[in-house]
């Protein structure tokens, strides 16, 4: 993993030198004493359009011209999402009074996304608008490849009002601002979906319970009581399971969170993977799998396989991931079920959101604007509206709810997510939390094969900072 961080961190480091060795680009945020003549990276990178890596905070954004642009977009969505995404585009495109066009691409998943990106950052090959996770974004700007949104969005003439911006959901608004960049705002967001806890409600009456665990204790008591008595409808020949657990960096973070701590410092910037919360939570976890009460997903989505079957109490995954349950009941066991909070030692619920935004890498301002354009439109109350039903995602504006009464009705699930937003904290969007990711995966599922919580964690912790101040010490230079 260290040489796969270090090559990345490189090919950032050379592709900003080759935009300091371009005439037509302004250096770049790194400038390191390598030649760029050397990199074997420079004859594959293409030279950096005209106007391209031009400062934004300078820029006189009231006197630019979008008129005529054309905005190239990488996305992931596929099947009902780019659907959606695609319409919107396409309305866009014929309502915009300034002629702009807005070409949508998917470009694979967040992972192929970001390494395409790595490789033509502040090149004429990249594109004008992207999504991007806010570690993935920070990234991109260690070589300076976005623009800061900030002046975008307060412009008087292009940008949002106080009331408009202040319907947004702060802590979504806010999360694309980054302290370690000067309070630039590398991206917006455009929709958001958090970790909550699916649970079969048919079975849970059947095990004595009224409702769900609200504590890690009724969590584990419910848990280990599955397997021992089956779903009376549940289907297949898997065995009866009280938790699958997920070998994931957020959920890592979103037991850490409902333990009470964080697996950030943000005062002092750097990682607590070894707080006594992430060691209680962590421990909690592994007691299960001591038990017998849990076991580990064996295969992607197979989770949501055999909570469909009835064969699995509890499972923790994405808000986003409701229509699949959804489906998957509906073909299987065919029973009530719900979604809540994972259980907590909090007096009030703590609840991980996430979700990429969009940023706007570094073109042409004439293209920057176009591209912050239509980000406004997509944002915008009635398109939100629009893609929050179709995706499923949460939608980022307050208003948006009240016209969303009758989808609420029909998705009961989804309005018993929405209303735990106010309880909404975030990971940390650092550089290199990408590497992090793949190192606390690793250390949770050791933990979970019974490694020493405390000796692992503080092991975890110190790796997680190397990183972390490797990448820091990066964008000092």
């Amino acid at each position: 993993m260290f040489h796969k961080r270090t090559w990345l961190f490189a090919l950032l480091i050379i592709t900003a030198l080759l935009l300091a060795a371009c005439p037509a680009a302004q250096p770049a945020a790194q400038t390191g004493g390598e030649s760029a003549a050397e990199a074997p990276a420079q004859e594959a990178a293409a030279p950096a359009q005209e106007g391209a890596g031009e400062a934004t905070a300078e820029v006189d954004w009231e006197n630019v011209d979008p008129s005529g642009q054309t905005v190239t977009f990488w996305y992931q969505h596929t099947q009902e999402r780019e659907e959606a995404l695609q319409q919107i585009i396409a309305d866009f495109n014929e309502t915009n009074e300034w002629g702009i066009t807005v070409v949508g691409e998917y470009q694979g998943g967040y992972g192929d996304i970001f390494n395409k990106m790595l490789n033509v950052l502040n090149t004429s090959e990249a594109p004008n608008l992207v999504v991007a996770y806010q570690n993935q974004a920070a990234t991109y700007q260690l070589a300076n490849g976005l623009i800061d949104m900030n002046p975008l969005v307060n412009s008087p003439k292009w940008g949002l009002s106080e009331e408009e911006q202040a319907d947004f959901f702060p802590g979504f608004f806010n999360s694309d601002i980054f302290p370690s960049f000067g309070n630039q705002r590398l991206g917006f967001p455009p929709n958001r979906s958090m970790e909550v806890m699916y649970y079969n409600l048919d079975w849970l009456q059947e095990l004595g319970f009224d409702g769900p665990p609200q504590t890690p204790e009724e969590f584990k008591e419910a848990a280990c009581r599955a397997v021992e008595q089956p779903f009376s409808k549940g289907v297949g020949d898997a065995p009866s399971m009280g938790y699958q657990l997920s070998v994931d960096a957020s959920r890592f973070a979103s037991w850490t969170f409902a333990f009470g701590g964080d697996i950030f410092d943000y005062e002092n910037n750097r990682f607590t993977y070894d707080s006594e919360a992430a060691q209680a939570a962590m421990t909690f976890l592994q007691g299960l799998f001591n038990e017998g009460c849990a076991t580990l997903v064996a295969e992607q989505y197979g989770d949501q396989t055999d909570f469909g079957n009835g064969r699995l109490l509890f499972t923790v995954g994405s808000s986003s991931g409701l229509p699949f349950y959804r489906s998957v009941v509906d073909e299987g066991a065919q029973f009530n079920w719900s979604v809540g909070p994972l259980p907590h030692t909090t007096p009030d619920p703590v609840m991980n959101i996430y979700g990429a935004s969009v940023s706007i890498p570094r073109t042409t301002h004439e293209q920057e604007l176009a591209a912050w354009l239509f980000v406004k439109y997509y944002t915008s109350p009635e398109v939100q509206a629009t893609w929050a039903k179709a995706s499923n995602y949460f939608p980022v504006r307050q208003s948006v709810a009240e016209s969303m009464a009758d989808y609420f009705e029909a998705e009961p699930a989804y309005k018993a997510a929405f209303d735990l937003l106010p309880y909404g904290v975030s990971e940390p969007p650092v550089p290199g939390y990408d590497f992090v990711r793949d190192m606390i995966e690793q250390k949770m599922a050791a933990i979970m094969d019974g490694a020493d919580v405390a000796a692992t964690l503080a092991e975890a912790n110190e790796e997680a900072n190397a990183i972390l101040a490797e990448q820091m010490e990066g964008l000092q230079q």
